[in-house]
């Protein structure tokens, strides 16, 4: 399949090509994650835990958070796969001049085409091209509940590099969904 698909730059990006890949995700597992705070020191820690129940997660677009991906793609570091003119794979991504890292805003591809190689061959595009624009690492941000993007993006070259316990609201660390930051660290320090 892969042979009949075409990554190339994405520039112009419609509300209804991020709304037919933005389709959410089915987790088994999740991520604890935990806090210990003392004058001394503070511990954060990550659990994976398996669940009775698969975590399912869908949200929606808004006309704002497309508008300003909309703008991302049109800075040049984003890439679209296209099985003819179907886009079934996107990286949406913008350059952060200052610490010379490429935030990824959005990563998808077609339930039918996930498992395909399609994601790790868009990831080694977007991976080429932050090489050619001189940047240092490449930053994605995903949920604790989101075992299968973790997995994918750890069999990319990625690690866990941050948490933010506070990211979606002020009681994530509470209700379970908690931001990780990961990293693909391409060298040049």
């Amino acid at each position: 399949m892969l042979d009949m698909i075409r990554i190339k730059p994405l520039t112009r990006l419609e509300a209804d090509d991020i709304r037919s890949l933005n389709t959410g995700y089915t987790s088994l597992a999740v991520y604890r994650v935990g806090k210990d705070e003392s004058p001394q020191r503070t511990l954060f820690s990550l659990e994976l835990a398996e669940l009775q129940h698969p975590f399912v997660k869908h949200w929606e677009t808004d006309d704002e958070e497309l508008a300003m991906l909309q703008g991302v793609a049109g800075q040049g570091y984003s890439l679209g796969a296209y099985h003819d003119q179907l886009l079934v794979g996107i990286a949406l991504a913008e350059p952060r001049r200052w610490n010379r890292s490429l935030w990824v805003w959005e990563f998808h591809v077609l339930p039918g085409y996930q498992r395909s190689g399609l994601g790790t061959c868009l990831m080694q595009n977007l991976v080429q091209l932050a090489r050619q624009a001189g940047l240092r690492t490449l930053v994605v941000e995903t949920q604790s509940t989101n075992l299968p993007a973790i997995n994918f993006y750890r069999k990319n070259g990625f690690e866990i590099d941050g948490i933010d316990l506070s990211y979606y609201t002020n009681d994530d660390l509470v209700n379970g969904e908690v931001a990780l930051f990961m990293k693909y660290k391409l060298g040049d320090g």
